[in-house]
């Protein structure tokens, strides 16, 4: 399950773990804001007792998305503006 919300600056997306089984351990929950420049995602980590945050900038959002389409390898998504 996951909710979608839009704020002033930005969208924040929470994902909600279900678990596919009962006797699956659920995790926390995951929530993504989008903002103009940037994608930060953020979860609590129980063992640690903190929220843990990770910040991605727009290209990195980008190559995320391509990579979980394509096989191992090293990439360079294209460039724009970029010549030769």
């Amino acid at each position: 399950m996951f909710t979608i919300e839009h704020d002033f600056d930005a969208t924040v997306i929470t994902l909600v773990d279900e678990g596919a089984t009962s006797a699956e351990a659920l995790r926390e929950d995951v929530i993504i804001t989008a903002f103009e420049d940037c994608v930060t995602l953020r979860q609590f980590d129980p063992q640690r007792d903190e929220e843990v945050v990770v910040t991605l900038s727009s290209a990195q959002l980008n190559e995320l998305a391509a990579a979980l389409n394509l096989p191992e390898g090293v990439y360079r998504l294209g460039r724009k503006g970029a010549k030769g």
